[in-house]
């Protein structure tokens, strides 16, 4: 029998080495490790695995659980295999010594090596490493060189012999760079913007770093993603904006190029929907990727090695795409803010869709070395509840289910090509663990939707275009910041319709000096305008009154002094006091004889009237004050007479002030006769 898949996983408190299918059980070999454990990892041909403690570094066979070896290294915090695991490289959080020096807090050391009695291991290389961000070595897929980044330069050495560069990349401005797997031994490097200059990606033949064999130049680059396919023929460069000049997104702009390693082809690739790239991955064949691009509902299709769409997946909330280390399946899935639904096609049968997963909201999910299962875990510190892995078959049926207190990671042991078994992914189905039929019956089935309250008018009916969704048959996602939307008439932004309204007529442009149409006015401009016409009738009236000799010919009324016309003027009398009454009635007086003398000499007569109007108007107003004043006297009086005769004691100014009622009545009533 073969050996059954693997896995590891690092909890709070452990690590822990696990056979899957078909045991399901710990590796026997292996001894759980408790403490503060910081990381664990594989080696890529499967034959180590490693993991970090408080006291050093253990190296362990993978397939017994077994100790090889360790190193006495504590405080590591992050650790990594060359590609066969030759070496291995640890990190440490950079430090500086009694002299004020920067520590060498990349090591990187043989993994399995003979040594004297009482000889403590050491290693083959130190660096400087601050930055957590590339901290590691990269090598080629042979091991024969190595290469890590430095200012201006990636700096090339045998992997036998770290204390001396063997060779040098010089590049102005370099930040990042990777290079190609397979038996091309290559090298991409990126520069990012910089004074007005674009970016470019250049592709090197190592150890031929005179001119590159592939480059392209783009603008809006601040980061980029640097993809090789398998073989190492192909590069994806993934280039990403901090900021969207277009307000269109909060993640910035993103883009994607497509490099042969040869030169023979470069170009940009065409996505047929706006928005962002979520998500980007070369197939295990090295002949075509997979790209999810797009507002939601997202658009997720299949490129050839030439950045031709050859396949598109139905429109959905997805933004992750994963082929299958076989290349026979891919699963289209939404993580993070989605639901976590994962779809699963057969890309060798017509891209059938074989079923669709619901996953919860893992944080981690993977295939199987052998495409048969897909792992799935909801980790820390992302989501501290509902921590575990769940194993699902390719078909969809959930095979295992275990809950962990703070999972922090979980990993497959990568088995090699040539040692998987030639069977098909499919069939036969496997037998579930227990653990999953118990995981089966805590899961609620879930209750028929009831959909978006429609009010009984909308019931029954189809449902509106414009609240359905793109992938539902709705219209397509548009974006309104930055972009500048117009109305009907060209100008400024179009009303908002009412869903299930008839649209209203756009207006019609009016010809400058035309009579306009009230039917297109609004109730206020309506109002104002009978306004306007009513009193422009009684003026007109008021002006063929004034021209009739038989009326006495007097002249319309002109506006006094303060712009308004003598009706207002005699309306302000009321709301004033008396002294300011009559100093207003004085100065309008003589404001009519001074203007009465100048414009019509002959008629003096004619404007005593009005004068003498005002002035009567004036002493009434100031009649009609007094006696208000004096009513509300008697009123407070009254009141503090019931106050007195409830038995309140009252101050001496309020009973003087109740004993002058009398006289205030008098008074009263000496200015009510008057004013008849």
């Amino acid at each position: 029998m073969a050996n059954p898949l693997q896995l590891a996983y690092r909890t709070q408190k452990a690590i822990g080495v696990f056979d899957a299918d078909p045991v399901y059980k710990a590796l026997p070999g292996f001894t759980k490790p408790e403490g503060n454990l910081r990381c664990c990892v594989y080696s890529g041909c499967g034959r180590y695995f490693a993991y970090a403690t408080n006291e050093g570094v253990v190296i362990v066979d993978a397939s017994v659980g077994h100790v090889l070896t360790s190193l006495p290294i504590p405080a590591v915090y992050e650790l990594s295999f060359s590609p066969h695991g030759t070496y291995l490289s640890t990190w440490e959080r950079p430090a500086k010594d009694e002299n004020g020096d920067a520590t060498k807090n990349l090591k990187i050391w043989r993994t399995i090596e003979e040594l004297a009695d009482g000889a403590e291991k050491q290693p083959i290389g130190k660096f400087v490493q601050k930055s957590a961000n590339g901290w590691n070595l990269q090598y080629t897929e042979d091991e024969r060189f190595c290469a890590r980044i430095v200012t201006n330069e990636v700096q090339f050495y045998n992997s036998n012999d770290l204390g001396t560069v063997w060779n040098k990349l010089r590049v102005e401005g370099v930040s990042d760079f990777a290079l190609a797997p397979g038996k091309n031994q290559n090298v991409a490097v990126f520069v990012p913007e910089r004074k007005g200059h674009p970016a470019s990606v250049k592709v090197f033949n190592v150890p031929q770093f005179t001119s590159p064999i592939s480059q392209k130049t783009f603008f809006k680059a601040d980061k980029v993603q640097l993809k090789w396919n398998q073989l190492g023929t192909a590069l994806i460069v993934l280039a990403q904006t901090e900021v969207d000049k277009s307000n269109k997104s909060y993640y910035g702009e993103t883009n994607m190029y497509l490099l042969s390693a040869n030169g023979s082809f470069d170009a940009r690739v065409t996505l047929d929907k706006e928005g962002p790239i979520h998500d980007v991955s070369w197939s295990p064949n090295s002949k075509e990727f997979g790209v999810v691009y797009g507002y939601m509902p997202a658009k997720t299709t299949i490129f050839n090695h030439r950045a031709v769409a050859t396949h598109s997946f139905p429109l959905g909330p997805r933004n992750t795409i994963i082929f299958s280390p076989t290349g026979r399946f891919a699963l289209v899935a939404g993580f993070g803010n989605l639901a976590g639904q994962i779809d699963v096609y057969d890309l060798e049968k017509d891209y059938r869709k074989i079923t669709t997963i619901e996953s919860g909201n893992p944080s981690v999910c993977t295939w199987s070395p052998d495409s048969r299962y897909i792992l799935t875990a909801t980790t820390s510190p992302r989501l501290r509840v509902d921590n575990g892995i769940k194993l699902w078959h390719v078909g969809g049926g959930i095979m295992y289910n275990e809950d962990m207190v703070e999972l922090y990671n979980v990993i497959w042991r990568p088995v090699p090509a040539n040692n998987l078994p030639n069977v098909d992914p499919l069939h036969p189905v496997p037998t579930p663990h227990p653990s999953a039929l118990a995981y089966l019956g805590t899961v609620k089935t879930p209750s028929k939707p009831v959909g978006a309250y429609r009010p009984p008018g909308a019931r029954g009916s189809s449902t509106p275009l414009h609240f359905k969704r793109e992938d539902e048959g709705g219209a397509a996602h548009s974006v309104s910041n930055g972009v500048p939307q117009v109305g009907p008439n060209g100008f400024g932004r179009p009303r908002r319709q009412i869903p299930g309204a008839e649209f209203a007529e756009p207006a019609r442009p009016s010809v400058p000096g035309a009579a306009v149409d009230d039917e297109n006015l609004s109730k206020t401009a309506l109002k104002n305008k009978k306004k306007r016409n009513k009193k422009a009738k009684e003026g007109q009236a008021q002006g063929e009154g004034a021209t009739t000799p038989n009326e006495g010919g007097l002249a319309p009324p002109r506006e006094s002094v303060d712009g308004r016309s003598p009706d207002r003027n005699h309306q302000r009398h009321h709301s004033r006091s008396q002294s300011r009454s009559n100093n207003l009635a004085v100065r309008t007086q003589n404001n009519h004889r001074s203007r009465s003398n100048v414009r019509q000499p002959n008629a003096p007569a004619q404007q005593a009237a009005p004068v003498v109007d005002a002035a009567a108007a004036a002493a009434q107003s100031a009649n009609a004050k007094k006696i208000r004043s004096l009513q509300k006297k008697i009123r407070a009086i009254e009141d503090l007479e019931m106050r007195h005769a409830g038995g309140e004691k009252l101050e001496d100014t309020q009973l003087k002030k109740i004993a002058t009622k009398g006289s205030v009545i008098k008074e009263l009533e000496a200015l009510e006769r008057e004013g008849h």
